[in-house]
């Protein structure tokens, strides 16, 4: 039996350590032959992962790191390389299954190289469909290939949304948990420290994520990376908080009737759907025990304390190239909360700003205007961080 042939770009992040896991459960380099392995920085846990799966190549993203590489892997027979260029090279290398999950717009140029190349791309990386929008999808198409959605809300309304019954489709719900403040006043999350908002209640996520989980920014980029995807209007795409994470997206139909995808909280679960699709493969997650939950708990989210939601629908509602400049200019406010320049509410007060001045929107685009853009929403967010910036502990 011919082994699949799989590139994991960002295999070092917390999705890509997640699919080593299913790969390594499912028979590790004896059922899969791993064409590539790109990682960020984190040398160590990319050298072990190459040392156990045997890739054909291994990336590291930080040039500045690449000596460490060489040495952690020498002897081992791998071949190597380093820098932005070397990980979009590993995204178009001839293989069957691409695992996108570098985190931000960093993982734009990868995923494209990936699209364009063919075969199953499964999508972790939200940026892609975010910021480049049409673009992306134009690649995915140009390449042939398949696209899964890899986040657990995206993987759920994929499974239950009914494609032959478009007309019958009510309205997409994607569900938050919360994230730690929920329910923290505004006054509390003004004073709200980078440790505070990764502290996430259900899952376990990076860094960035996890602060963008806090401040519902994630999903914001949910909200439009699902109408990118699925044949609805933005203005039938909910969002509701649950506090459990036990239901991850539910489809509404004419008829009243609302299909539901609920799992325990583990990225393993969409990973193993994507890997395995059109079939369905076990995942070493744990099994929902129905009598143990009690209960299932659904309120509406607070836009006066997470505006984020808000932006995201006025940018969708603006179009062409508005929700490239709301996640560039999100990116670089997380940069600025997380170095303890500004609040964490000042965030979403950056992004608001950018979009009013930098006015996008309606424009026909292409990926070059997505870069472009991209670039001048940071700029404009960093700007403002520097003149807004408070003193933190």
């Amino acid at each position: 039996m011919t082994r699949r042939r799989v590139t994991l770009m960002g295999s070092t992040g917390s999705v890509g350590a997640n699919a080593v896991d299913v790969i390594r459960r499912r028979g590790g380099a004896e059922a899969y032959e791993v064409v590539a392995l790109t990682g960020g920085r984190n040398v160590a846990l990319l050298a072990e992962q190459a040392r156990e799966l045997r890739p054909e190549l291994t990336v590291i993203q930080d040039e500045a790191a690449y000596p460490a590489l060489q040495e952690a892997l020498a002897g081992e027979g791998l071949r190597l390389a380093a820098g932005d260029e070397a990980v979009e090279a590993a995204g178009g290398m001839p293989a069957d299954w691409r695992l996108a999950a570098i985190v931000g717009a960093a993982g734009l140029r990868p995923s494209v190289a990936a699209a364009r190349a063919g075969g199953v791309l499964a999508l972790a990386n939200k940026e892609c469909l975010v910021a480049a929008g049409e673009a992306f999808l134009a690649a995915v198409a140009q390449g042939g290939g398949a696209l899964i959605p890899v986040d657990s809300e995206h993987s759920a309304l994929f499974q239950i949304f009914e494609g032959d019954q478009l007309k019958a489709v009510d309205r997409l719900i994607v569900t938050a948990s919360g994230g730690p403040f929920r329910s923290w006043s505004r006054e509390r999350m003004e004073a709200a420290t980078p440790e505070q908002a990764a502290a996430h209640p259900n899952w376990s996520m990076g860094l960035k994520i996890s602060v963008d989980s806090a401040s519902l920014f994630n999903k914001a980029l949910e909200v439009i990376e699902a109408a990118r995807l699925f044949p609805v209007r933005p203005d039938q795409i909910e969002v509701v908080v649950h506090p459990q994470s036990v239901v991850h997206a539910m489809v509404g139909y004419a008829d009243g009737s609302v299909l539901a995808h609920l799992g325990a909280p583990d990225m393993r679960t969409p990973i193993a759907y994507a890997l395995g699709w059109p079939e369905r493969i076990p995942a070493p997650t744990p099994k929902l025990d129905f009598a143990a939950l009690s209960r299932l708990d659904f309120e509406a989210p607070d836009e006066a304390r997470f505006p984020a939601l808000r932006l995201a629908r006025e940018a969708l509602e603006a179009g062409g190239l508005a929700p490239c400049a709301l996640n560039g200019a999100k990116e670089a406010a997380l940069e600025a909360f997380l170095e303890r320049r500004i609040g964490f509410l000042d965030m979403a007060a950056a992004v608001e700003a950018t979009l009013e001045a930098l006015a996008p929107g309606g424009e026909a685009y292409d990926l070059q205007d997505v870069f472009a853009m991209d670039a001048r929403a940071r700029r404009f967010a960093a700007d403002w961080t520097h003149d807004h910036r408070r003193a933190f502990a």
